[in-house]
């Protein structure tokens, strides 16, 4: 059928944060082996650059920015430069963010302010770099990567919650704010991933670790690890033509622990 609607990305830009390993780099590779020109932009040298060099060996699209989302100049060059290259930035995913524990009363201003600086201060600014071009364009997908956390709680990560709790306040006022151009903003909230990162913290923290990931598993209705592909498959979804009824909306993906 002619009008079907197609989960293929051919002829867009997907500018995708925090891309050099876990969600953000599944998400990468699967928006490239369905057509899209990707920037991969992320702090970790080379990470990012494996993930677009991988990308550009297999005959897709992609480079690489070393960037901190925190950096508002550095995400305007990004976006400057991804224009120039791989054409107009129509899909964003702001994935990149950090999960460091700390109890409240313990907690430093300086830790408070790197979390809500990477994890929400660096949504806006990579928003505000690409809204711009798709309200002028009168399209474009922006999905944020939340946290099932905001459903569930989770102690020690108050820093963390409050700043994945803002991203669906930020979702949803988007949403409202940028309708009448198109342009769909929508959140996922993953999940305990089972990302390499992850894997080195668990190890690190020996029986303790493999406990409190059997006590999240067992809270699950579905018995299992999520993997990383897993929530790339769902922001494939949400970038997508099949999604385009959507927005200001948040998709848990996460195994069936939170239930709302």
């Amino acid at each position: 059928m002619a009008n079907q609607p197609l989960v293929r990305l051919d002829g867009k830009t997907a500018f995708i944060t925090g891309a050099g390993a876990g969600i953000g780099e599944a998400t990468a590779r699967l928006f490239a082996q369905q057509g899209a020109g990707i920037l991969v932009f992320d702090r970790d040298g080379s990470g990012g650059e494996g993930v677009a060099a991988a990308i550009r060996s297999a005959g897709g699209r992609a480079i690489f920015v070393d960037g901190d989302v925190r950096d508002a100049a550095v995400v305007k060059s990004a976006v400057e430069r991804a224009n120039a290259e791989l054409g107009g930035v129509q899909i964003l995913v702001n994935n990149a963010g950090i999960y460091p524990r700390a109890s409240l009363v313990e907690m430093t201003d300086e830790q408070w302010n790197e979390v809500l600086d990477i994890n929400l201060k660096g949504v806006f600014h990579c928003t505000r770099a690409v809204a711009p071009q798709m309200v002028e364009r009168r399209g474009g997908k922006i999905i944020n990567i939340s946290s099932v956390n905001i459903h569930v709680g989770a102690p020690n990560f108050s820093h963390y919650i409050a700043s994945k709790g803002g991203i669906i306040g930020f979702t949803r006022a988007l949403a409202r704010e940028l309708g009448d151009y198109n342009i769909h903003v929508n959140a996922v909230t993953p999940g305990a991933i089972q990302t390499e990162a992850e894997k080195r913290l668990v190890a690190a923290q020996g029986k303790a670790g493999d406990e409190a990931v059997a006590a999240i598993v067992a809270r699950q209705c579905l018995k299992r690890r999520i993997q990383p592909a897993e929530i790339a498959a769902v922001c494939l979804f949400l970038a997508s033509d099949l999604s385009d009824s959507m927005t200001g909306q948040t998709l848990n993906a996460d195994c069936g622990n939170a239930l709302y």
